[in-house]
C-alpha cells in the first residue's frame, strides 16, 4: 500500500495526459481492493465476533491514506483540465471558423455552377426557341446571383460581371420575346394615326399565328402561348398586354361599338393562323343596339381567349385574362353606356317594359365575360347602368324637354295662332284614379250623384280665355309639358318626381329666358309686346288647373298635394302685365313727345305755330290708329280697349293741360284750338277698332268714355272754347253743372280770363263760379 501511495505522489506533480486514465484504473483497482478489505473486516468483526481491534485501526489508517490521496489526485486533474478545456476550446473556435469558411466557399462555388448551368440551359433553350424554358434558367441564375449576394464580403469583381450579364441576357431574351410578338400577333393598322371617319377602320386587321407544329405526335405548346408564358415569367407581361388593349380598345372594340355598320369577321387561314377584320355592312341606324355591340365585343374577345391564350397553365391564362381584362373593361364599358346604352334609353314610358330584354341581354353579357375572367365579380357599371334604366329615362326625357323648350322660347314669337273659348288643348286621355280597385268605383259612383233642379251653374265659357292671339311656341310649349306630365302617370315615384318638376323648370326657364332673350324686341314692336301679354295670361290660365288635372293619377307624394302649379300663376301674370306696361309706356312716351312740338298750343293765330299743333295732333291720332291696327284681334277685347283708352287719354290729358296753362286765348286762337280738339273727338273714337269686322267695333266706339278717363272733361273744354259768357254759367249751373263736374271753380275762372276780356259782364260771370 505504501509503495502505491508513493508512487502516485511520485507523479502527481505532473501527469502525462495519455497516462491520466491508466491512473485513474489503477487507483480504481485499489479502491476496491480496500473496499473489499473493509467490508471483509466489518463482517468478521460484527458478523463473526472476531475480536480484531488491532486489525481494525490498520484497516483504518489505511482508509484515511487513500482518502487523502484521491483529494490530491482529485486537485491534480482538476488542474490539469482546466488548462487542457481552455486549450481545446480555443482549437476547437479556429477549427469551427475554418469549417465555416470552407462551407462558405463550397456553397458559392455550387451557386456559381449553378449560375453557369442556368446561363447555359439559357443560351440552348434560346437557340431553340424554348422561351418558358429559357425563362426560368434565366430566374434561376438570378437566383444563384442573388445567393451569391447575400454573404458579407461576397463584393467581387465576378458578382458585378454576373449581374451585368443578367441584365444583358434578360435584355436579349425580352428583345426575341418582343419579335415572336409582333410576328405572332400582327396589327394591320389604318394609314392615319387618329382615323375619325368610320371606312378607315375598315384597314384594320389582327393577324394571330399560333406557331405550333402540325405533327400530332410531337405536342409541344405553341409558340404565342410559349411568349406570354415566359413574358409572365420575366415580369413583362403587364407591360405588353397594355401596348395590345391599348391598340385593341383603339382600333378594334371602340369602332365596333362607336359604328352600327362595322362588323367584326374571324377567318381560320391555313398554315397562317387566325384572322380579326373589321367588315362594312349597310345600315340605317344612327347608333348601334345593344345585342350588337355585344355580339360583337364577344366575338373579338371570345377570339382572343381561344387563339391567344390556348395551352397555358391555368394560372397563367387567368392572369393574362385578368390582366386583359383589368386594362381594357373600364374605358370599353365607358364607351358601350355612352355610345350605345345611352342612346338606347326609351324615349317614352310605353317602352319601358321592353327594356328588360337589354337588361338580360347586358347581364349574359357580363356572365361571358366572367366566365372568360375578363371581369372580376365586383365590375358591374355596366349592369347598373342598364338596372337603372327608370333614372336614365326621366334624366334623358328631362334633358331633351328642357332642350326643346328652350329652343321654343328663342324662337320668333310673331308666328301665332288664335285662341278663342272653345279653343282645347289635347290632353291625354288619363285613367280614373283607383280605378282598378273597388274603392275608385265606389268613389266614380258618388260623384255620378243627380244634381239638384235648382242648383245654380256657371256658364260653360265662364273661365274660359278670352279670345286672343298667342305665339305658336308658347302653344307648343304647353303641349309639350302636358305630354310629359302624361309620361309621368304610371311611371316610378322617382321618374314621375323628376318629370313634374322638369315641367316646372320649363315655366320657371319661361320666365327667365324669354323677357330678356326679347327685351329689345319687346319694348320695340307693340305686336310683340301684346302677343307677350297674351302668352304670359295663357300660361297661368292653363297653370291654375293643370296639377288638379294629374295630380290624382301621379305616385305620391305628388298624388298628396305637392304637384301644383298655382304658385306660379301671380309672377306670370305679373310678368305679362309689366311687359305690356313697359311697351305702353314707351308708346306714351313718344306720344307726348310729338305733343311737345305743338309750342305748347299757343298764338295759334300764327301760321306756323297752327301748322306744328295741327301737325303734333295728326301724328298723335296716326300713332294710335297705326296701334289700334296692330292690335286688333291680337289682345283681348277688354285689354284692348283699355290700352287704347290709355294712350288716348294721356293726349287728351296733356292738351288740356297745355289750353289750361293759357294765360289768354283770343278769339282766333280758341277757333284753332276748337278745330284741334274736334279733330280728336271726332277720330278719337275710331282708333277703337278690336275686332276685325267693322260692324261689331261700333259698340266699343260708343262706349269711349268708359275707357279714356278725361273724355268727359275734354268735351266739356271744347263747348267752352265756343261758348259765351253766359253759356259757360249756365253749364257751371252754380256747381251743379256737367261742366262744374269736370272743372274746379279755380280752373274755370283761369279759363275764363283767358278767353275773354275783362268786362263788367266777365267779372259778374266770375262771381256766378264758386
Amino acid at each position: 500500500m505504501a509503495s502505491f501511495v508513493t508512487e502516485v505522489l511520485a507523479s502527481s506533480g505532473k501527469l502525462e495526459k495519455e497516462d491520466l486514465a491508466a491512473k485513474i484504473s489503477k487507483l480504481s483497482r485499489k479502491v476496491e481492493e480496500t473496499k473489499e478489505e473493509v467490508c471483509d473486516m466489518i463482517n468478521k468483526r460484527y458478523n463473526e465476533f472476531l475480536p480484531s481491534m488491532q486489525g481494525a485501526e490498520v484497516l483504518m489508517g489505511q482508509a484515511e491514506e487513500v482518502s487523502k490521496e484521491i483529494d490530491v489526485l482529485k486537485s491534480c486533474i482538476e488542474t490539469e483540465v482546466q488548462q487542457n478545456l481552455h486549450t481545446a476550446v480555443t482549437e476547437y473556435a479556429k477549427l469551427k471558423q475554418q469549417l465555416e469558411r470552407n462551407t462558405t466557399v463550397i456553397a458559392m462555388l455550387r451557386h456559381l455552377e449553378e449560375f453557369h448551368i442556368a446561363m447555359e440551359e439559357f443560351h440552348k433553350a434560346l437557340l431553340e426557341k424554348k422561351y418558358v424554358i429559357a425563362a426560368k434558367q434565366l430566374e434561376k441564375a438570378r437566383h444563384s446571383a442573388d445567393s451569391l449576394k447575400a454573404w458579407k464580403g461576397s463584393d467581387l469583381p465576378l458578382l458585378r460581371a454576373l449581374s451585368s450579364e443578367l441584365t444583358v441576357q434578360r435584355e436579349n431574351l425580352i428583345y426575341h420575346l418582343g419579335n415572336e410578338w409582333k410576328r405572332l400577333a400582327v396589327w394591320k393598322l389604318p394609314p392615319s394615326k387618329e382615323p375619325t371617319e368610320m371606312k378607315s377602320f375598315l384597314k384594320t386587321e389582327l393577324q394571330l399565328t399560333l406557331g405550333g407544329t402540325k405533327e400530332p405526335q410531337q405536342s409541344p405548346p405553341p409558340l404565342l402561348s410559349c411568349v406570354l408564358q415566359a413574358l409572365t415569367i420575366q415580369g413583362e407581361l403587364q407591360h405588353k398586354i397594355k401596348l395590345f388593349s391599348q391598340v385593341l380598345l383603339k382600333y378594334l372594340l371602340k369602332p365596333l361599338i362607336t359604328y352600327p355598320s362595322l362588323n367584326v369577321e374571324v377567318s381560320e387561314q391555313q398554315g397562317e393562323g387566325t384572322l380579326i377584320s373589321l367588315q362594312f355592312a349597310e345600315t340605317p341606324e344612327e347608333h348601334p343596339s345593344p345585342s350588337q355591340v355585344y355580339i360583337k365585343v364577344l366575338m373579338v374577345l371570345k377570339t382572343l381567349h381561344t387563339h391567344l391564350l390556348v395551352a397555358m397553365p391555368a394560372t397563367i391564362l387567368e392572369k393574362v385574362s385578368v390582366i386583359l381584362g383589368d386594362l381594357v373593361w373600364q374605358e370599353m364599358s365607358h364607351c358601350i353606356i355612352h355610345e350605345c346604352l345611352l342612346y338606347s334609353i326609351p324615349t317614352n314610358s310605353c317602352q319601358l317594359e321592353q327594356y328588360s330584354a337589354v337588361i338580360k341581354e347586358t347581364e349574359e353579357f357580363e356572365k361571358s365575360l366572367k366566365e372568360m375572367q375578363y371581369l372580376r365579380g365586383d365590375s358591374t357599371e355596366l349592369l347598373k347602368y342598364a338596372q337603372d334604366v327608370n333614372c336614365h329615362f326621366a334624366s334623358k326625357k328631362c334633358k331633351d324637354v328642357i332642350v326643346a323648350a328652350r329652343k321654343l322660347m328663342t324662337s320668333e314669337m310673331h308666328n301665332t295662332v288664335k285662341i278663342n273659348q272653345d279653343s282645347k288643348l289635347s290632353v291625354p286621355m288619363l285613367p280614373y284614379p283607383g280605378s282598378g280597385d273597388i274603392k275608385g268605383k265606389q268613389g266614380a259612383k258618388k260623384l255620378e250623384a243627380p244634381r239638384l233642379d235648382n242648383e245654380k251653374q256657371l256658364g260653360a265659357r265662364t273661365l274660359c280665355l278670352p279670345a286672343c292671339r298667342i305665339s305658336e311656341s308658347v302653344q307648343q310649349l304647353m303641349e309639350l309639358a302636358l305630354h310629359t306630365l302624361s309620361e309621368a302617370v304610371g311611371s316610378s315615384s322617382q321618374c314621375a318626381t323628376q318629370l313634374f318638376f322638369t315641367v316646372r323648370n320649363i315655366f320657371q326657364l319661361f320666365y327667365d329666358v324669354v323677357p330678356t332673350y326679347h327685351k329689345e324686341n319687346l319694348l320695340k314692336f307693340p305686336h310683340l309686346a301684346a302677343i307677350q301679354h297674351n302668352n304670359c295670361m295663357y300660361i297661368a290660365h292653363h297653370l291654375l288647373t293643370l296639377g288638379h288635372q294629374f295630380s290624382p293619377h301621379l305616385p305620391g307624394p305628388l298624388s298628396e298635394g305637392a304637384a301644383t302649379f298655382v304658385d306660379l300663376v301671380p309672377g306670370f301674370r305679373k310678368l305679362g302685365a309689366h311687359c305690356f306696361l313697359a311697351h305702353l309706356n314707351v308708346q306714351r312716351a313718344e306720344m307726348l313727345e310729338r305733343l311737345s312740338t305743338a309750342r305748347n298750343f299757343s298764338n295759334l293765330d300764327d301760321e306756323d305755330n297752327y301748322s306744328a299743333a295741327s301737325k303734333a295732333v295728326r301724328q298723335v291720332i296716326h300713332q294710335l290708329k297705326r296701334l289700334g291696327t296692330v292690335w286688333q284681334d291680337v289682345l283681348p277685347v277688354n285689354i284692348y280697349c283699355k290700352a287704347m283708352g290709355i294712350l288716348l287719354n294721356t293726349a287728351i290729358s296733356e292738351l288740356i293741360a297745355k289750353i289750361m296753362m293759357l294765360e289768354d286765348i283770343s278769339t282766333e286762337d280758341g277757333e284753332h284750338l276748337q278745330i284741334l280738339c274736334q279733330t280728336i273727338i271726332e277720330e278719337g273714337p275710331l282708333v277703337f277698332i278690336p275686332l276685325p269686322e267693322e260692324n261689331k267695333n261700333k259698340k266699343y266706339q260708343e262706349e269711349v268714355p268708359v275707357y279714356v278717363k278725361k273724355w268727359i272733361t275734354f268735351k266739356e273744354l271744347v263747348i267752352v272754347l265756343q261758348a259765351n259768357l253766359q253759356e259757360i254759367v249756365d253749364r257751371w249751373a252754380e256747381g251743379k253743372g256737367p261742366l262744374a263736374l269736370e272743372f274746379s271753380s279755380s280752373d274755370m275762372k283761369s279759363l275764363i280770363r283767358a278767353l275773354f276780356q275783362n268786362t263788367e259782364r266777365r267779372a259778374v260771370a266770375l262771381t256766378k263760379i264758386k
